[in-house]
Order: C-alpha cells, then structure tokens, then sequence
C-alpha cells in the first residue's frame, strides 16, 4: 500500500526466518502466565510475530529442550523477530500517517 513492497518482501523473509531458527535450535513458544511477568512478556513479543506463532502452534513446534545448548539462543531469536516485527509495523504506521518520509 507505500508502495514498498521490495521491503516488505525482504522483512517478511527474514523475520520468518529468524522465527524458524530459533524454533530449529530448540526455542519455546511461551503461554500467557500473568503470574509470571517474564513469561508474559517473552509470550507477547512472541505473538508480536503472530503468523510464525500460529503456525508454529498449530503445527506442534516450540516445546523447547531445557537441556539444549541452544534453547536460550533459540528464545532470543524467536522473541527478537516478535520485537523487530513490531519496529517495521511502527514504522509502516508512522510512513502511512506522514511522520516520516
């Protein structure tokens, strides 16, 4: 709809990408725990990433290996698509509404 689509094609992949890497290597898909702050969090920057993470659910991906030399690399990777997700839709909202150029 900016006429970005190049962009949007080039964050789409990468973001996935960084998604599906981090379930490779042995992440987990946190559920919404009000009564662990942490653990909410980690859940809601990972839906930030929502198509990966439904899918992801759906498809049984995301149980983690505690005991994986890997399992916090691959939590990282996943909450950090879910965060830089929601940088790329701040600032397609802020190039729709003409705060930035």
């Amino acid at each position: 709809m900016l006429g970005q689509t190049r962009k949007a094609v080039v964050f789409f992949v990468l973001l996935t990408a960084m998604y599906v890497i981090g379930l490779a290597v042995g992440g987990r898909l946190f559920p919404f725990e009000s009564g662990e702050p942490l653990v909410f969090l980690a859940a809601l920057a990972q839906w930030a990433a929502a198509l990966p993470r439904l899918a992801a659910m759906v498809g049984g991906f995301g149980q983690g290996q505690v005991t994986a030399a890997t399992y916090e690399y691959g939590n990282t990777f996943i909450i950090a698509s879910g965060l830089l997700n929601t940088l790329v839709m701040l600032d397609i909202y802020d190039r729709a509404t003409g705060r930035k150029l």
